[in-house]
């Protein structure tokens, strides 16, 4: 029953992935109505979590299946590989470049990008939505990969991506939210804002799944792009935010328990 569902609707499913993850992260975002003060220690933890999730999402998931595709071909697997991952990479760094926006945990004079006078709200918003859309991608291509009938592509793998993604999206949710609260913003606002930087993993989704079903042959260019952007990410972004404040050791356990769940998971499900 699944698969003649996977066939017909590959991008609906990854659509609907991404709306989960998507809804991940506005759980993150609703603990502010609970609370306006974060355990800056257990957010840490979580932040290094998230980190450790990514790094093995973006080997079990996306570099290993793409090694797999990019045998016997004319050049080595690890050109093919190599280049889709450093010009994923290479995008983020141009996108964060021209995008102005504000790292969580650091003050508004060290935002990144053009200078802008965006409030301190949208530039977190910003800073997450970049961090979401190789995610999304990763997500997407994954879906598509699975409809189009590739080897090595499994729905379990798909299945364990988005869940890898959708678990470390609730400590981001959360670690916009909860300043933004303390700093005085109502907790409405601050849910709005902590949640709706997740919108563009749907989307981002949608586009990834929509390529792999129109050009398949860039099925490992692709893969290896969405890995690259997402470690990218992790060293951009996500481990120095988990260590700005001190919390040094507990977020790289985090990150090395990370690592290990999302490594059951692809292996376990993939």
């Amino acid at each position: 029953m699944i698969d003649p569902i996977l066939t017909a609707n590959p991008v609906i499913l990854a659509l609907l992935a991404g709306c989960g993850t998507w809804a991940l992260t506005a759980l993150g975002a609703s603990t502010v109505f609970l609370t306006h003060q974060e355990d800056r220690r257990l957010l840490d933890t979580m932040l290094g979590f998230a980190g450790g999730v990514m790094i093995a999402a973006s080997f079990w998931s996306l570099l290993a299946p793409a090694v797999e595709l990019s045998g016997g071909g004319r050049f080595p697997a690890w050109i093919h590989v190599g280049t889709g991952f450093l010009i994923g990479g290479i995008f983020l760094r141009v996108v964060d470049y021209l995008i102005p926006h504000l790292h969580i945990g650091f003050p508004t004079t060290m935002a990144d990008g053009p200078a802008s006078g965006h409030s301190k709200s949208t530039l977190l918003i910003l800073a997450i939505a970049l961090h979401n859309i190789p995610e999304g991608l990763a997500m997407g291509i994954a879906f598509g990969a699975v409809a189009a009938g590739f080897p090595h592509a499994t729905l379990a793998g798909a299945v364990a991506l988005a869940l890898g993604i959708g678990v470390q999206n609730f400590p981001e949710g959360l670690a916009v939210s909860l300043p933004l609260r303390r700093e005085g913003n109502s907790a409405s606002k601050s849910f709005f804002c902590g949640q709706i930087s997740g919108v563009v993993e749907p989307l981002s989704a949608f586009i990834g799944a929509a390529v792999v079903i129109g050009a398949s042959s860039l099925l490992p260019y692709a893969l290896a792009f969405a890995a690259g952007a997402m470690i990218f990410v992790v060293v951009e972004e996500v481990i120095p935010e988990s260590q700005i404040h001190g919390n040094t050791d507990l977020a790289t356990m985090g990150t090395l328990l990370g690592f290990v769940v999302m490594m059951a998971l692809g292996i376990g499900l993939g």
